[in-house]
């Protein structure tokens, strides 16, 4: 049996014409060519946000946002690379260019695999980072420059002369030249990760010319938004959604050269194939750039899932999925029993739903951003129940890998010396004996604000409640005492299904 999983990051359902997006969608005729083949999901979420959290969700079948945020794989994950390779004897290959995984607050996630390729270079990965004639090169951009700078990322873009330089490309180019090599070959998974789309906007020059006509942009050449409420004008708030949709057509041509493969040796006859992204991103949406830091918006959270498989006839599908159910598929598309998992996990299998056995796997689902507001959807409706006071609190990170983005718990990093007393260990957790630290929420100080927790920020301070068949871009939110008490206990029900922790229904107030 074969699978191949592909992973774009940051890849924005709303700008791909397989889900309407008209006018504005991006040039993406490989993804369009896939839809044709797959049963192409319209109602799919992420569960936790953003990129490792989602990565952890998807290996593990468990959501991540409800104990924890950006973070290590734990000691007592089973997750789907090694359950795969530990059951069944299936060779487990993955391909890269999400550096994350070799930071701190990465770690464990490429375990399990038989064998694993990271390219480097993305974003501000420090690969080639030169020093300067005092040391360490300061992040200075220049005076006109806006969003975000990095001296890493300025050097890494130096080192793109041609198109096959870009790491992302290298991924899709050595996903598709291992297929090549290895079509003959049985029982492998396959997982095919592209940090493009993800920003900064970098390609060459003639996929952005694919959207921007000479005369029609002349402001500076901006590529990477900040985390932060949208300071570019409408001119350059257009310029940088054509980049997004350049970047994209240079990873859809991509793709096109692993479907390639699949066409040549008419592999669709064997191989499961899934692809899907970790998340969206806003690009002046709800006057926001980015991810992380605002209300949990369909920009972020609604994406896109299209599955081909043997004997499964390509359609639609309209039942609410979320990125936990990769674990089970894959699962029960191997014939491997849920008796082997050593704790309960939360997502479900979509091969009934594939071969149109059933018409849903769950009422409802639950997600978010760790320590913000906890959001809930039928499918129809969304709601973000906010915090119930500007504490945030009781709000604790449950983990025995100590790690988040680029920083651990400890030595006066993520956590102060001073504050070592207010940690715990022990069982916390009633799902699994393994004991784990529990930190207080409002000791952790990241380096990274779009992600603070401490406390609750102005940007999750409101309850929201909006019909999304009615009213997609959640603009207009409604006031209706009876279906907000609704909203609420649909949404207990999945807390309590998914394993969620008392504090988080006290944080909450409900």
């Amino acid at each position: 049996m074969k699978t191949i999983f592909i992973l774009c990051d940051t890849l924005n359902r709303r700008m791909l014409s397989a889900y309407g997006a008209g006018e504005d969608a991006a040039i993406t005729p490989n993804i369009d060519r896939l839809a044709r083949r797959s049963v192409v999901f319209d109602s799919h979420w992420c569960g936790s946000a953003p990129c490792m959290p989602a990565r952890r969700d998807i290996m593990t079948g468990r959501l991540n946002f409800l104990e924890k945020p950006w973070g290590a794989m734990e000691p007592f994950d089973q997750s789907l690379q090694s359950i795969l390779s530990g059951e069944k004897n299936v060779h487990t290959q993955m391909f890269a260019d999400h550096a994350h995984y070799i930071i701190c607050g990465g770690e464990n996630y490429v375990k399990g695999f038989t064998a694993w390729e990271v390219n480097r270079g993305q974003e501000c990965d420090p690969v080639w980072t030169r020093p300067c004639k005092d040391g360490i090169r300061p992040d200075t951009p220049p005076k006109w420059f806006k969003g975000s700078w990095t001296e890493a990322e300025h050097e890494n873009r130096s080192h793109f002369h041609t198109e096959y330089d870009y790491p992302s490309v290298k991924t899709m180019w050595h996903a598709a030249e291992w297929l090549e090599d290895n079509h003959d070959a049985d029982n492998y998974f396959l997982w095919v990760e592209a940090f493009d789309p993800h920003e900064p906007y970098d390609c060459p020059k003639y996929y952005l010319d694919l959207y921007e006509k000479e005369g029609d942009y002349d402001g500076p050449d901006f590529t990477h938004p900040s985390y932060a409420p949208n300071e570019f004008n409408e001119a350059e708030t257009e310029h940088l959604r054509r980049r997004c949709k350049a970047v994209m057509t240079m990873t859809d041509r991509h793709l096109g050269e692993i479907l390639d493969v699949m066409d040549k040796y008419n592999m669709w006859e064997d191989t499961m194939l899934v692809f899907t992204t970790d998340h969206g991103y806003h690009l002046g949406e709800h006057g926001y750039m980015a991810k992380n830091y605002m209300a949990p918006y369909n920009e972020v959270f609604h994406i896109p899932l299209m599955i081909s498989a043997p004997g499964v006839q390509p359609g639609r599908c309209s039942a609410v999925t979320q990125n936990i159910d990769v674990l089970p598929t894959v699962m029960e598309y191997y014939e491997i029993s849920q008796e082997v998992l050593q704790y309960p996990i939360h997502g479900k299998s979509l091969l009934p739903l594939l071969r149109g056995e059933i018409d849903k796997v769950r009422d409802g689902a639950i997600f978010g951003y760790f320590g913000k507001q906890m959001a809930w959807t039928d499918g129809k409706y969304t709601y973000f129940r906010a915090a119930k006071d500007e504490k945030n609190q009781p709000l604790y990170v449950y983990t025995a890998m100590p790690t988040v983005l680029r920083q651990f718990y400890g030595g006066n990093d993520a956590v102060n010396t001073e504050d070592y007393k207010r940690i715990e260990m022990g069982r916390f957790l009633p799902w699994t004996d393994y004991p784990v630290y529990r930190f207080p929420a409002d000791i952790i100080h990241w380096g990274n604000d779009s992600q603070q927790f401490v406390g609750r920020s102005p940007y999750n301070e409101e309850t929201l409640l909006f019909d999304i068949e009615s009213d997609y871009a959640q603009e207009h939110p409604l006031h209706d005492e009876a279906l907000e008490r609704h909203c609420i206990e649909q949404m207990k029900r999945c807390m309590a299904a998914h394993d969620a922790l008392p504090e988080q229904y006290e944080r909450l107030g409900i």
